[in-house]
Formats: structure tokens, sequence, C-alpha cells
């Protein structure tokens, strides 16, 4: 594993300008965006539309050729939401497109590539239109949507559910249990009695959470100097091997 070699204070020099594209840049394309959010790479998220809300303690992460995507493409200007609750974790390649309505609840985890979608855009006999009817998209707390599984027009996931990798959701879904297939069935049901820990219970304190990471930055790398650094990065094959 690669050995992070920075010293602390380029650390935390990355991760203010990171806060302050997130802020300059994406705040403004959102409707609301609360608190404590963590963007990585946020050059590659794109957020374009009206109505967008996202909740406090986001984690989203971009990468060059997996983007994060969220739009809203409304029937008329200034039509269509895209509301997305406390403590989501985007991972790379995740896309959300809504034409009408899509809720996203509390602690929803969708993996690399997931892709959440209320509408087909066109109609089978007139490809320049959309099915009239808007078909909203729900999603429940402490949802997890597996990689590049993908979510249909008109789909309710009740919480706790779990989406398999790969698979095509075209019906609701109950809460507590896990989905797997194309189109998704049910293949397991959860214990709605056992105790569940969540994203959201994560980030109960997101101040905390922050300070956390922080001691770990200044335990982990203070012994990392600016001149050992700046000679690993002119001559990075003399670098010291972990």
């Amino acid at each position: 594993m690669k050995q992070d070699n920075r010293p602390y204070w380029l650390k935390k020099l990355h991760l203010q300008f990171r806060h302050w594209y997130t802020e300059y840049f994406l705040r403004p394309e959102c409707a609301s965006l609360g608190p404590y959010h963590t963007v990585m790479k946020p050059w590659y998220v794109k957020i374009s539309g009206p109505n967008i809300h996202i909740g406090h303690s986001l984690t989203a992460i971009g990468e060059p050729s997996h983007r994060v995507e969220l739009g809203v493409w409304g029937r008329d200007a200034g039509l269509g939401t895209l509301i997305i609750g406390d403590a989501a974790l985007l991972s790379p390649g995740v896309r959300i497109s809504a034409s009408d309505e899509i809720r996203i609840g509390d602690g929803v985890m969708m993996a690399n590539g997931a892709y959440v979608t209320d509408s087909d855009w066109h109609t089978l006999y007139d490809r320049n239109a959309r099915d009239p009817e808007p078909r909203p998209v729900r999603i429940g707390n402490n949802v997890w949507i597996g990689d590049h599984a993908t979510i249909l027009k008109g789909v309710t996931l009740g919480d706790n559910s779990v989406v398999g990798a790969g698979a095509v959701v075209t019906q609701s879904v109950p809460a507590n249990v896990v989905v797997a297939g194309n189109p998704a069935k049910i293949v397991k049901h959860l214990d709605p009695e056992r105790e569940m820990v969540t994203r959201m219970d994560h980030f109960r304190d997101p101040q905390g959470v922050i300070d956390f990471f922080d001691g770990i930055d200044r335990a982990v790398l203070k012994d990392n100097t600016t001149w050992q650094w700046l000679l690993d990065t002119i001559y990075p094959a003399g670098r010291k091997k972990s």
C-alpha cells in the first residue's frame, strides 16, 4: 500500500481546498446542501437542474472515469425534484436522473455505478415524448444499492432493503429484504428485530466524525516533513516502500 508522505499541513490544505471547491461550485447548483459534506474530487461531481436538495453529511466520491452525476430534467422550466436525505453515500459512477420526483431517505448507500431514474425519457411509439404519467421513485431510509444496480420508474424501496449488484428493479420492494437479479426478486428477508448499525448512527455527531479523522491524520502524518515530501515528489523512484 502506498504510504501518504504528505506533511499534516499539506493534507489539511488539500481538504480545505476540496471543501472550498464544493462550496463555491457545487452548492450554487443545489437548492439546498447541508453542512458537514465530504465530496472527494468534487471536480468530478456534476449537479444540474432545479430543486435539488441534499441533507447533511453527504459523502460523494468522484473519479475521472466514474463521475457522480445528479440531475433534474423536468417537463418544463423549474419543474422536477430530487431530494437526498442526510448521510448519503454516493460512490464513483452513481447517476441519479429525475424527470418528476425522486426522494431518497437518510443513510442511503449507493455503490459504484448505481443508477436511479423516474422516467424512460422516451415512449415506445413517440421517441420525442415522455410518458405523460409521472412515476416517482421513493427510496427509504438505510437502503443499500449495490454495484451497477438500476432503479427504474415508479419503484419504492422500503427501509433497510438491499439491492444486489447488477440488479434491475422494476417493481416496488418492501422493507427489510434483499433483492437480486433482472428483474429483481426477493432472495432474503432481514430480521426487523435485530439491531442494525447505520450511517445515521455514524453521523449522529458530524463534527465529532470530522475531529476523529483529523486526529488520525495528525497521528499518522506527524513524522512527515515538507522536505521529504518534496524529495519524494521530485524523485518518486526513491520513495520508501511500505
